[in-house]
């Protein structure tokens, strides 16, 4: 099994090393590819140095069998040929393909199977809220179809990527000391603020990722379902987390939500309001599982349930989601 990273150097990139090594993923030979400016640079893996290629058009991934992409849409777009041409699989964690009808968008939990159907070689990781949220909603759409959610995305600096995870650590050094505050990659200053925009606004006064999960739900969980969201980056490190109301057609008792959530593969069930037992960032990063908690009914919807959920983004919100298609494909093989 030869394995390629691309966009080796990035958030994502890195955490694929982690990843990687932490399920003891079948690898006999991987290759690390970047930009011009992280080409060169070496990194370890089990023991094992790598040094980072540049990305070029030529035919680098010949013996390539899984390619994970994580360098922008622009690179993905530019480069899928490059990578697939000699049958290599690409599991991109970019948006560049997620709506294109003949590329499967994948959550395991979800829909595994979809994956199979590929015929550009293309297998797309869905955007990391839309993830962590139909991990959660997958086992109660099996209790009553799911007709419309409600969701507030609570959204860590790490979605913007290191350079933002950075910029929020210098930004409360920077305050403390009494310096002026950095202010690179968000619109405003995010620390000790909120900011009620995730990426760019459309036509309709939703920004681009509060339409990726109206769009990229239906097609993971092959549903008519309509999801209106607002998305606001927080001044937490690593970890999403997010507020949902979900109307099914039949009424659902709290209990059997709960116990369907509790058996549920990648959920973990952390909800005892007495103890004051939530899941919060500070608690879910680094996790491999979407935590769930405060599940109640709706007060406002006969047939409305209400829940937090929480993930690290970074690990399950993408290269976790993207290496468990990866380790599907091969049991399917097996």
């Amino acid at each position: 099994m030869k394995v390629a990273i691309v966009g080796a150097s990035g958030a994502v990139g890195q955490e694929f090393l982690k990843v990687l090594a932490e399920r003891n993923f079948p690898i006999d030979d991987l290759v690390l590819f970047g930009s011009e400016r992280s080409a060169g640079t070496k990194y370890t893996f089990k023991g094992k140095e790598y040094e980072v290629k540049l990305l070029q058009h030529n035919d680098d991934f010949k013996d390539v069998d899984i390619a994970f992409t994580s360098a922008g849409a622009g690179t993905s777009k530019e480069f899928a040929k490059d990578i697939t041409k000699y049958g290599a699989i690409m599991i991109d964690n970019s948006s560049a393909f997620r709506m294109d009808p003949d590329v499967p968008l994948v959550v395991p939990e979800c829909n595994a199977a979809d994956a199979l159907n590929r015929p550009r070689g293309i297998i797309a990781n869905p955007n990391c809220t839309t993830i962590m949220m139909v991990v959660v909603l997958n086992p109660i759409e099996k209790l009553s179809h799911i007709t419309r959610i409600h969701v507030a995305s609570y959204q860590s600096a790490s979605g913007a990527g290191a350079q933002a995870m950075a910029e929020l650590e210098q930004q409360y050094k920077d305050i403390a000391e009494g310096k002026p505050v950095t202010v690179k990659k968000f619109a405003y200053q995010l620390a000790y603020n909120v900011i009620p925009q995730v990426d760019v606004f459309t036509d309709n006064g939703y920004t681009k990722e509060e339409m990726k999960m109206f769009n990229e739900t239906r097609k993971i969980m092959h549903s008519d379902v309509k999801c209106s969201a607002m998305c606001v980056r927080i001044s937490a490190l690593r970890s999403h987390s997010e507020a949902v109301w979900i109307e099914t057609e039949e009424p659902l008792d709290v209990r059997k939500v709960q116990a369907a959530l509790a058996s549920a593969p990648g959920v973990t069930l952390k909800d005892d309001p007495e103890e004051h037992d939530y899941p919060m960032p500070l608690y879910t990063a680094g996790k491999d599982n979407v935590y769930v908690g405060r599940v109640r009914k709706d007060l406002t919807n006969d047939n409305g349930i209400t829940l937090w959920l929480s993930a690290d983004q970074i690990k399950k919100g993408a290269a976790l989601n993207a290496v468990q298609i990866a380790e599907y494909l091969i049991a399917q093989k097996g």
